[in-house]
């Protein structure tokens, strides 16, 4: 399944012209670990050139561009990891990113198909991660004019899920889905991607939880309540608002304030029960209780789109629930009957689990699977310097650069590189 446009061409195309900026990478010999002598903007292997170099985007920790590896010209992304160094928070947040992107293996997933050679340690201060690269993402298709069937919600919203149940299933929040991080090509495979907020789920509840988590919009109530500890289903929930704007082609609850949020929440939900607001702070709840009990007016959800049909709303509002315990989860979302076609269409034609054979297609035991292991984060009860993190990051790279392809690095002296470094 493609995105058709009518006459024009389709919103995952070409998105991010740009002038040729020069190279980027250059090779370290792979027997030596040094420098090639050739220290200019051309790769030391021989074959392809380097393609023009573009930025593709921008977030809160890092850049990231479009490069051709000069290895097999293959278009890839390259993301920088700035100021990885400046403090031990910092420090622990991007070799916790650096370590799951590794870890990840999944197709509704982005993970890391290289890391460039880093410098002597002296001057190591900043990473850089290849992955692959997409075409565009959901927020650039939400806004542009390229119409939206119902077969292409079905089929975004269960690679979501799909990629989702992934990360809870190895104990991993991601707490910033969005349509921005939902990378997307025009064949519609999806990828979620930044976890740079990222971390593993806190079993004890008793432990506070930073709540500088999610961008307002899809935010969940128990966030904007000031709840101090939280799970998975602050993910369910920004699914469900991305849901929601899949449907109606624009943010659900869009607010100036975290207490506007709230209370548009609480317009389309009702007044919750004192039960739900069980573990929000004073001040949030004292605001919700002297205002006018709301009743809740659901159906308007109906009104989005002719898309929103009694199968799409009830998995909507399965989601959209204030209370998180009462929230559905992932793994039971990815059973409701809504996303049936969306599951057929992906493994039919998608997929890299399933095959096809010339009496038919062979499709795999298990359509979503969990995580084979959970993901360790018992590295950062040990990490108590920025040296010592900066260390363990080196030797990270390094050891996961062991026995694969011939290592890359920046190319200082190219007019890309200086570019890149601003």
């Amino acid at each position: 399944m493609a995105f058709h446009g009518a006459g024009r061409q389709t919103v995952c195309g070409n998105l991010f012209p740009g002038s040729e900026l020069g190279h980027k990478y250059f090779c370290v010999n792979s027997s030596s670990g040094a420098p090639s002598t050739g220290l200019s903007a051309t790769p030391c292997l021989t074959g392809p050139t380097m393609e023009p170099d573009r930025p593709i985007g921008y977030g809160a920790f890092g850049v990231v561009w479009s490069v051709t590896d000069p290895r097999d010209g293959r278009k890839v992304a390259l993301k920088k990891m700035p100021n990885v160094f400046q403090n031990l928070v910092s420090c622990k947040r991007v070799f916790r990113e650096l370590r799951m992107l590794c870890f990840f293996k999944h197709d509704n997933v982005l993970s890391a198909l290289d890391i460039l050679q880093p410098p002597q340690i002296d001057c190591f201060e900043e990473i850089y991660v290849i992955t692959e690269l997409m075409q565009s993402d959901l927020h650039k298709v939400i806004v542009s004019p390229q119409p939206l069937t119902t077969d292409h919600i079905k089929v975004f919203l269960y690679q979501i899920l799909r990629g989702l149940k992934y990360l809870h299933s190895a104990g991993i929040l991601h707490r910033d889905i969005k349509p921005g991080n939902l990378l997307v090509n025009s064949n519609c495979l999806l990828k979620i991607c930044d976890f740079g907020l990222a971390r593993v789920e806190e079993p004890d509840p008793s432990r506070h939880m930073t709540q500088e988590v999610v961008t307002q919009y899809y935010r969940a109530p128990e966030v904007l309540m000031g709840s101090r500890h939280y799970g998975s289903a602050i993910d369910v929930w920004s699914v469900g608002c991305i849901f929601a704007e899949l449907l109606g082609r624009r943010i659900l609850f869009q607010a100036q304030s975290p207490i506007q949020q709230l209370d548009l929440i609480t317009d389309l939900l009702g007044t919750p029960p004192l039960s739900a607001m069980a573990s929000a702070c004073e001040g949030a709840r004292a605001h919700i209780l002297r205002g006018p009990h709301k009743p809740p007016s659901l159906s308007v959800l109906y009104m989005l789109s002719d898309g929103a049909t009694h199968e799409a709303v009830h998995l909507l509002c399965r989601m959209l629930v204030f209370d998180p315990a009462k929230r559905i989860s992932g793994s039971d979302a990815l059973s409701h009957p809504y996303l049936d076609e969306g599951r057929l269409r992906y493994h039919t034609c998608m997929c890299q689990c399933c095959y096809s054979v010339p009496s038919g297609r062979v499709y795999t035991r298990d359509f979503e699977p969990p995580a084979e292991r959970p993901f360790s984060h018992s590295y950062e009860n040990s990490l108590l310097s920025v040296w010592q993190g900066k260390e363990l990051i080196h030797r990270f790279i390094t050891e996961h650069q062991q026995g694969k392809r011939v290592p890359l690095c920046i190319n200082p002296q190219s007019a890309a590189f200086k570019t890149f470094i601003r």
